[in-house]
């Protein structure tokens, strides 16, 4: 019996995908479409499905992206109870010192042993980027920024966020502090779907705290269409970021990236990106779960194939120059050698994008395959002796 069979589907996906063969190990080609980021990410926020990715899995330094964990944090203790927003937390000589306007860093310019509301302190946040306000909640949250910061990375990885290691609330520079651009899109599609009462802070514009005036560090807000979040992030190591949101014509799109140069190049390389993920990208819906994704070769069975059934629905994106270029197929050891019982798992749907993306379902039996009886299991084992099987 053969030790690999690999089969190409191109009934399912004759519009958009080559009908060749690829041998196993064979490379996809180079995707069409590119960016100056070193990490980005577009995701679909409707089915979470990666359109693009440019080392979108690889953990990299948030920045100040990583507040919207800490925002999040936020809202779950608004959400439980253990916070209101009238709650005045205090502001410790730690938070003031070290986010604070001599820290040179984003301030919500707090005062020393002054207290503020959950609601300032979100809004510092979140418009103004303020670490001094990242830090007063951590240490109101998990006692020390150090301890709220495990308790960022538990909840991250309890979201499914894998890839994210949290050191401190604020992204500021730590060799430890990584998160990818792809977790980072999906803790914003998290953020929208779940807090819609708090997510209109990320479209605020401007927000004035003890009489200083300070504009939403989103580039796009205001600015692009249907833009309507979240958040940017910049360090000497990080480079310039953002992960940005926005809705048109009832559709919304994700875009994360990392690594720009300048603050002028990151909000040109932000409207292009959103651009092309709302007119040069779409969504492929390969097989939905239960659907029939092919067939597989049976051996001493009572018939000579039997139907394949994904187990899970496979959605993805890729550019409209890349369609010829993705890849996929059925992949199984073969041919299956019966008894084969309905439901079980006997073969995988494989997709390889140019951008190197790789997506998988397990295929089921379809069908019941019995065994053939012990003249038809001879008889086809003369013929495989003859064939040299």
């Amino acid at each position: 019996m053969p030790a690999f069979a690999l089969k190409t589907i191109a009934f399912l996906i004759a519009f958009f995908l080559a009908a060749a063969e690829l041998a196993p190990g064979a490379e996809a080609r180079q995707s069409a479409f590119d960016t100056r980021a070193s990490h980005a990410v577009i995701l679909d926020y409707e089915t979470g499905a990666i359109l693009f990715s440019k080392n979108g899995d690889e953990p990299m330094p948030p920045a100040s992206m990583s507040k919207l964990m800490t925002a999040l944090m936020v809202f779950e203790a608004l959400e439980d109870g253990r916070l209101t927003m009238d709650d005045e937390l205090p502001v410790s000589e730690t938070a003031w010192r070290r986010g604070g306007a001599a820290s040179g860093s984003s301030t919500m310019f707090l005062e020393l042993n002054s207290r503020a509301s959950v609601r300032d302190l979100l809004q510092g946040i979140i418009v103004q980027s303020g670490n001094d306000a990242c830090i007063v909640v951590a240490e109101a949250l998990g006692g020390t920024e150090e301890n709220f910061s495990l308790m960022m990375t538990q909840r991250a990885r309890e979201l499914g966020l894998e890839s994210a290691n949290f050191a401190n609330s604020t992204g500021w520079p730590h060799p430890e502090h990584r998160i990818s651009a792809h977790d980072l899109a999906r803790l914003a599609q998290i953020i929208v779907r779940d807090y819609p009462q708090y997510y209109g802070f990320y479209a605020q514009p401007v927000f004035t705290y003890n009489g200083i005036r300070q504009f939403n560090r989103n580039p796009r807000i205001g600015s692009m269409q249907g833009a309507d979040g979240l958040k940017t992030g910049r360090t000497s190591e990080a480079g310039f970021g953002v992960t940005a949101a926005a809705l048109r014509d009832g559709q919304r799109r994700i875009i994360v990236f990392n690594g720009m140069v300048t603050e002028r190049a990151r909000a040109d390389e932000a409207e292009r990106l959103m651009r092309a993920a709302f007119t040069e990208f779409e969504l492929i819906n390969l097989v939905e779960a239960g659907g029939e994704a092919g067939q597989a070769d049976v051996y001493l069975g009572r018939t000579p194939t039997v139907s394949l059934r994904a187990t899970e629905s496979l959605s993805f994106g890729v550019h409209r120059r890349d369609r010829d270029g993705s890849r996929a197929e059925i992949v199984y050891q073969g041919p299956l050698r019966a008894p084969i019982a309905q439901g079980d798992v006997v073969a995988r749907l494989e997709v390889t994008t140019p951008d190197g993306r790789q997506f998988s379902v397990p295929l089921e039996a379809a069908a019941d395959v019995p065994r053939k009886g012990m003249f038809g299991r001879a008889g086809d084992g003369l013929v495989r002796l003859i064939r040299g099987g």
